[in-house]
């Protein structure tokens, strides 16, 4: 009986070990590329992999001043967190971050941008 109690308290904690370190409920990461850096942070953003509730992005958009047109694309909602690194052309990953307050100073010049934004978070892989 000893035996069977001892054998049993050493596969639960191998068991409880094994997941220990992984966070339960954790946002898959997408794969973007920043297809315009327009002025004052009017970024456009293109998802390349992940799937992502559709009504969350813009499915075809056309920006007037480059005269393309983007499938997939949505507009920047996290100009005070967003990498100054990144440029147009790069490719980069990032999860939704819902729980952001962007609270920084942005001009207000304009570029055309989807009329749906997100605020993200750029993660390294």
């Amino acid at each position: 009986m000893k035996l069977f109690l001892l054998l049993s308290a050493i596969f639960v904690l191998g068991v409880s070990a094994d997941k220990c370190g992984t966070k339960k409920d954790e946002p898959l990461p997408y794969k973007g590329k920043l297809e315009t850096k327009g002025i004052c942070m009017n970024y456009t953003i293109r998802l390349l992999e992940g799937s992502i509730d559709t009504s969350l992005i813009s499915a075809s958009w056309t920006d007037e001043v480059k005269g393309k047109t983007f499938t997939g694309v949505f507009g920047l909602g996290s100009p005070c967190t967003f990498p100054s690194t990144i440029n147009e052309g790069d490719e980069f990953y990032f999860t939704i971050d819902t729980a952001a307050v962007q609270n920084c100073a942005v001009c207000m010049a304009y570029y055309p941008t989807p009329p749906k934004k997100l605020a993200i978070k750029v993660i390294s892989k």
